[in-house]
């Protein structure tokens, strides 16, 4: 299987028009893929928390016209990052969309754990309320979304959800590089899955990111990564090394759950 994540630049002087139509004109060339991947956010910039409501669609605004016609012109499975999405009573939330080839909305995703300790996105978005998997030909993808791969127990309930590849969007700050790598390589490790974690180059809104785009296989090997600047990581990977991972080396089978709660103990 041939992923192509597209670790796009957010510049503030390029209009959120004209960075669609580029992002867009990027998807329509990976027509050798089987799975394209953008950053989250990658409309507005992840950190442009004034700008949110401003350029904030709905699901089936210009983005997932643009995106999904762009999937089926190249006939690839396209996780289109994420955008800020507004719904019918106008609450924003952070929403990946995952379109198949034939470019028709195969899932979309709300942010779960948002990002800014009571300010920013913590405040601005609402927090999305449901695990997410999607059923490819050769693989199953569990969502997630930048700050949410800082939370292990939404791994581990893709992972029951019958999730092989997690995917990972993100719109990750630069100051924090060490920390996307190593969760990135953790999740694979515990959950012994592949991820695909594609993040945003730039600076946006005074914050610069990290890049550094990566796939993890599922016994923690990075099989590739992207540096700090605009590119496109295109990988070859085998889903079936996951059931031989999970198989050869069965962790998963030990885990315990419906453990008692601690009791106080006292002298």
């Amino acid at each position: 299987m041939r992923a192509s994540l597209i670790q796009i630049c957010v510049d503030p002087a390029e209009s959120v028009a004209a960075r669609r139509d580029r992002a867009a004109g990027l998807v329509r060339e990976r027509t050798g893929s089987d799975l394209v991947v953008l950053p989250e956010l990658w409309t507005t910039g992840a950190f442009a928390f004034d700008h949110f409501g401003e350029h904030a669609e709905e699901l089936r605004g210009p983005t997932f016209l643009a995106l999904s016609r762009a999937a089926r012109d190249a006939g690839v499975w396209l996780h289109g990052g994420s955008i800020p999405e507004h719904d019918a009573g106008g609450r924003l939330y952070n929403t990946s969309l995952v379109f198949a080839p034939d470019g028709t909305l195969a899932a979309s995703y709300r942010k779960i754990h948002r990002f800014g300790f009571d300010q920013g996105e913590a405040v601005l978005m609402g927090a999305g309320d449901r695990l997410v998997t999607v059923d490819l030909p050769e693989t199953t993808l569990g969502l997630a979304t930048c700050y949410d791969l800082r939370f292990p127990e939404q791994f581990r309930g893709l992972v029951d959800a019958g999730a092989e590849t997690l995917v990972v969007p993100a719109g990750w700050p630069a100051r924090r590089a060490a920390h996307w790598n190593l969760l990135a390589r953790a999740r694979a490790v515990e959950n012994q899955a592949y991820v695909l974690a594609c993040g945003t180059a730039g600076t946006h809104a005074g914050t610069e990111q990290a890049g550094r785009s990566l796939v993890v296989d599922p016994w923690g090997e990075v099989l590739a990564e992207a540096g700090t600047e605009e590119e496109i990581l295109t990988v070859d990977f085998d889903p079936a090394t996951v059931a031989a991972t999970r198989d050869r080396f069965p962790a998963l089978k030990d885990r315990r759950l419906g453990l008692a709660e601690p009791k106080e103990i006292r002298p």
